[in-house]
Formats: structure tokens, C-alpha cells, sequence
């Protein structure tokens, strides 16, 4: 199978095409390396350093012609979103609008499209939270992930392309940047590796759905012949408080650095965890490695 992947060089991108190719697929990634490394795509892959709205991106789908597009490219981060929603919804919005255009000219089967389940239901009614929660995002970016859901759904009533949108909690494990905005994990670790403090922000007992994206990889793999037109969480259904993680990766990584706390987070919603029988139940999917598992891969991949 010939399969797209925008944003294959970054965090999550890449070990879902590393799954493909392992799958035995064909595999094209089109990123801009705004965020993503080149180092992070698998050999095997062809990487097109190219930007959504780049009229380059008409050749590359004219010529590879996908049958599936996997669209993984993003402005990632709640708090870049914040400071200037109108890049956040011209990357996550009409980025997303470009893509299925060229899908729909195409001919492309099916498109597997990354939401956030961590932003799209807003503050939780109650939990854990299921797909048929209220969609109140109290984020621009949130907003925005839900605007490219609003589009791929278009594109499947208007042009008959087939879809799945996995609703992600919060993804950690290899890769992720020790020095960005989003992945407290990857972000502890790497100052904990430093011999640097580590600032928790509010009182740390907020408590977040945390899946090792080696699982993430996995469910998108499944959706290439399953999930037909289905919205769905991928997360573990347990809640994991901040001050946890400090205390297990503090164990992994032998830091005997106290915490430090800080003011919360604007915009953060404090407690979710996904509700994820559908995914199990329409793909078989389910979580397989667990949150110490994972913790120790991110570490020994970080040192």
C-alpha cells in the first residue's frame, strides 16, 4: 500500500512510519522540518521537505499517488497557539483543508487524521471521557484540532473518502524533544539528565491520560483496513498526576533534585483520561505497554 505521512519526521510521525514500513507499506513523508528532524525518518522512507501550502506538494501527490494519507502535521503546542491562533489555525485548519483538497483530486482511498483528546472535550463533564463528551475546547489549539476533524468528515460526505481520526491522550516515549513546550516527560528527563531542576506547574496533583506512542503507532496501523469512518480515543483510561511522574522518572534517571512548583498552566484543563472501549472493541486496539515501561525506553533512548 502507498501511504503519505505529513509530519513523518516529528515526534509521533516518525514511529508511525517506521510501523508502515515494518508493515511491508510503501511510504512518503512530507514534512517542513519546522519542528520534525530528518534523522527521525526511517530509511526506507522518502522525505519531501515540504510545507502543506507549498504548490510542490501537487507533484509529490500527482506522482506517488497515494491510496492512504496518514496527516500527522501540526502546530502542536496549546501555548504557541495562545500566543498567535491565527498560525495555529492556518497550520491545523487550512493546513488540513490543503491536504484533503489534494486527497479528493487524487483519488485517495482513505485518510487517518490525528486529533487531541487531551483538548478538544475542554474541562471533562466526567470521566473517564468517551467520544460522545461535548466538544468545549478551552484552547485555540484544541479549536483548531477540531476544525481539521470538521474537515476530514467534509471531504467523506462530499467526496466519499474514508476516514479514521484517533482522539490522542498525552503521547510520550522516544523522540519526543526534551527542549520543547509539549511532553512533561521528555521534558523532566532531559533535565533530569542535565542535573537540572524540574518546574511543576500548580500543585502537581493534576492528572492526564499518558500512552507510550509505540502503542500510537500501532493503532494506526490498524486503521488502514479497519475503522471505517470512525472517531476514536487512544489513550490508557487511567489518570497519571505530575508529581508521579517526577517520582518515576526521578527513580529511572538516579535524580536526587528536589521539584520546584510553579504558578498552573493558563488554559490547561486539569484532569482527563480517555474512555477507549471503542477503539478496542471496532479495531481490537488496545494499550500494551505500560506507563513504567515506557518511561524507562524514553530515558535509556535520552541518555
Amino acid at each position: 500500500m502507498r501511504i503519505l505521512v505529513s509530519g513523518g519526521a516529528g515526534f509521533i510521525g516518525s514511529h508511525i512510519v517506521e510501523a508502515y514500513l515494518a508493515a511491508g507499506h510503501e511510504v512518503a513523508v512530507v514534512d517542513n522540518l519546522a519542528t520534525g528532524r530528518r534523522a527521525n525518518v526511517a530509511r526506507g522512507a522518502t522525505l519531501h521537505e515540504v510545507d502543506l501550502h507549498a504548490r510542490e506538494l501537487e507533484r509529490i501527490f500527482a506522482e506517488f499517488r497515494p491510496e492512504v494519507v496518514n496527516h500527522h502535521a501540526a502546530q502542536a503546542s496549546v501555548k504557541v497557539g495562545n500566543a498567535d491562533p491565527v498560525h495555529d489555525l492556518e497550520v491545523n485548519g487550512g493546513g488540513t483543508a490543503r491536504l484533503l483538497q489534494l486527497c479528493v483530486e487524487n483519488g485517495v482511498r482513505k485518510v487517518i487524521y490525528s486529533s487531541s483528546g487531551g483538548t478538544v472535550y475542554g474541562e471533562p463533564r466526567s470521566l473517564p471521557v468517551a467520544e460522545d463528551h461535548p466538544i468545549a475546547p478551552r484552547s485555540n489549539y484544541g479549536t483548531s484540532k477540531y476544525v481539521g476533524e470538521l474537515y476530514v468528515q467534509l471531504a467523506a460526505r462530499t467526496a466519499g473518502i474514508d476516514y479514521t481520526i484517533f482522539r490522542y491522550g498525552n503521547a510520550f516515549g522516544p523522540r519526543q524533544d526534551p527542549h520543547g513546550e509539549a511532553g512533561v516527560i521528555a521534558i523532566f528527563t532531559g533535565l533530569m539528565l542535565a542535573g537540572q531542576p524540574c518546574t511543576i506547574d500548580g500543585d502537581g496533583e493534576q492528572k492526564k491520560d499518558y500512552l507510550y506512542v509505540g502503542d500510537i503507532a500501532r493503532a494506526n496501523v490498524l486503521a488502514l483496513d479497519g475503522g471505517s469512518g470512525l472517531v476514536a480515543n487512544i489513550g490508557t483510561g487511567v489518570g497519571i498526576t505530575v508529581n508521579h511522574i517526577f517520582q518515576v522518572l526521578a527513580q529511572a534517571t538516579e535524580n536526587t533534585i528536589a521539584a520546584r512548583y510553579g504558578p498552573p498552566r493558563a488554559g490547561d484543563v486539569r484532569n482527563f483520561w480517555l474512555d477507549c472501549a471503542l477503539a478496542k472493541r471496532e479495531l481490537g486496539w488496545e494499550p500494551t505497554v505500560s506507563f513504567e515501561e515506557g518511561v524507562r525506553l524514553t530515558v535509556e533512548s535520552l541518555r
